[in-house]
């Protein structure tokens, strides 16, 4: 009974993962056609769509905190019974500013599903099926980035913009149902007196709100205005204090020593570059098939899916190659294969361009992306060691996000620098064809030349993204050093031929050995790669005993 509850458990977790990934898939093929209903501006456009990332962000920071106090199963039930409650309401928006405030409360209800599903897995499932258990999550949000698109295509094109909210709430009805029947309502509450990091959470809300406005305001309005000034002086200020913050806090929401970790940190680098990138194509495509060349949601939806088929296919692939060759193979070389695919994008999307060809570098760069993802993040949580695990997992959640969030932002910025004002909207409304002769024209040649610098752009920063991973370090990509294999051999003789005698009876041989194994141990514990450390630490000596033993011992033979 036992073993099958675990996977009901996984099916729980799995239709919220499913659900999330439904959710910004769906909205961003439906985007058009929202400005069009709702007579929305292309700054409150974007907002709606940036509104429910940033308050997911914020509030993933803060759910750690949150499960320690209500329980994890508790907070995951109340978060999908709320994003569900929202999503019926936000339907019924009849303005763009009603539809970002329900968006950033839906955002809310989507972190506490997000942040908990995970660590529930986790509980249910023994070590040594854990892996199985996650990657079966990873590809259920892979199947929602194929579906989301066609689903928002057909849902926006035969119904309207309305259901892409619409349609979670029945599903969202029978997660918490089920969740309800499988986990319960029984959840254990850790009173571990752990604290929010308010001046963290507070300085990061402020430096990505002021950078995201920004630029959007800039890009659609005018660089010249109190609006970019206010922001643009909100990050500047906010960002060195949310520095400053994680350095003195007790309980960082992000743990600046980990970045000394030359893996940890040149991992979660280049994972952020690359989720610049990559949002990037999605993002910028979507408006050229609907914008540029008129067709329907449920047709652009269609036309990109070769991107997210590419990550589906060879995810597990990476993570295989990852098993044998270590993680900065397969990594650097997806990070290579999304810069190709970019590179083929800007130079060959034109409004002629046969759409094989386009599909043919989407599917490069998702193929990348696959091949990247997987072995980078075993890396960087590798890297952390088993005592930061948690928080390395955290980390590589706010960093990725961030970079979502600045990849909509930026590429907005590229793109709309060489539209005329006057035909920004129109394209990215899918109207353009009200336009007449020569600014019809104009606003399309300057679209796709925006188009061209923003992937050139994006293939700079993968560019970059690919060296830092490449530096992260060739030699042991991920496996366990010589060193650590040392230490590992030499502890387990040491703990073994303590368990069976006491210290005081030990030869000078074992007590030579022992002396050993715990000099080998201290070289892996200050050495420069965590990993090595927490793996040796856990593979030796039981609380510390061998190092204690060895101690009272060095000095004897």
């Amino acid at each position: 009974m036992r073993d099958s509850r675990k996977w009901w458990v996984l099916s729980v977790t799995s239709l919220g993962a499913l659900l999330s990934a439904l959710n910004f898939s769906t909205l961003i093929i439906a985007l058009p056609d929202l400005i069009r209903s709702l007579h929305a501006s292309l700054l409150q456009a974007m907002w709606i769509m940036m509104a429910y990332m940033v308050a997911q962000t914020v509030m993933v920071l803060m759910a750690g905190s949150l499960a320690d106090r209500f329980g994890r199963r508790r907070l995951y039930l109340f978060g999908m019974a709320f994003f569900t409650l929202l999503s019926l309401i936000a339907g019924f928006a009849s303005t763009a500013p009603v539809l970002i405030i329900l968006r950033v409360f839906q955002g809310i209800g989507g972190a506490m599903v997000m942040a908990n599903s995970t660590a529930i897995v986790a509980d249910a499932f023994p070590h040594r099926e854990l892996g199985r258990a996650l990657g079966i999550n990873v590809m259920v949000v892979a199947v929602g980035q194929i579906l989301g698109p066609v689903l928002g295509g057909w849902l926006t094109t035969e119904y309207g913009w309305q259901w892409t909210f619409w349609f979670n709430v029945p599903f969202g009805i029978i997660g918490v149902g089920w969740g309800l029947w499988v986990l319960g309502l029984k959840s254990t509450v850790v009173n571990s007196g752990r604290r929010l990091d308010y001046g963290g959470i507070f300085s990061y809300l402020f430096f990505i709100t002021g950078l995201l406005m920004a630029l959007t305001w800039g890009a659609v309005q005018a660089w010249n205005t109190t609006v970019v000034y206010v922001g643009a002086a909100t990050f500047v200020v906010a960002l060195p204090l949310f520095i400053w913050a994680e350095n003195v806090s007790e309980a960082p929401i992000l743990h600046l020593r980990l970045f000394s970790n030359r893996v940890f940190g040149l991992g979660n680098l280049s994972a952020t570059l690359n989720a610049i990138a990559r949002m990037a194509i999605m993002f910028l495509l979507i408006f050229y098939f609907q914008g540029a060349k008129g067709d329907t949601a449920l047709t652009a939806g269609i036309l990109s899916t070769p991107l997210a088929i590419g990550m589906l296919v060879f995810s597990p692939i990476g993570g295989w190659i990852a098993d044998r060759f270590g993680a900065t193979l397969p990594a650097t070389s997806g990070i290579a294969l999304s810069m190709v695919g970019l590179i083929g994008l800007a130079l060959d999307t034109h409004l002629t361009t046969p759409y094989w060809r386009l599909a043919l570098w989407m599917g490069i760069a998702g193929i990348g992306s696959g091949l990247f993802n997987s072995p980078n993040t075993s890396s960087i949580m590798n890297a952390a060691g088993l005592k930061h695990r948690g928080e390395a997992s955290g980390i590589r959640s706010l960093t990725t996000n961030t970079g979502m969030l600045v990849s909509i932002a930026f590429s907005l910025v590229l793109v709309t620098a060489s539209i005329p004002k006057a035909a920004m909207l129109a394209i990215f409304a899918g109207t353009v064809q009200g336009l007449h002769g020569s600014a019809e024209t104009a606003s399309l040649h300057g679209f796709i030349h925006g188009l061209h610098v923003a992937f050139w752009t994006m293939a700079g920063i993968s560019l970059i993204a690919a060296i830092l991973s490449a530096l992260r370090g060739g030699g042991q990509n991920g496996r366990p050093s010589l060193r650590m294999v040392t230490a590992i051999l030499l502890g387990r003789e040491a703990t073994r031929i303590l368990k069976e005698r006491s210290a005081t009876n030990l030869s000078r041989e074992e007590r030579v050995l022992v002396t050993m194994a715990v000099s080998e141990l201290e070289k892996v514990t200050k050495g420069s790669n965590d990993d090595d450390a927490s793996l040796a630490s856990t593979s030796t000596g039981r609380d510390g005993k061998t190092a204690r033993v060895a101690t009272g011992t060095g000095t004897e033979h």
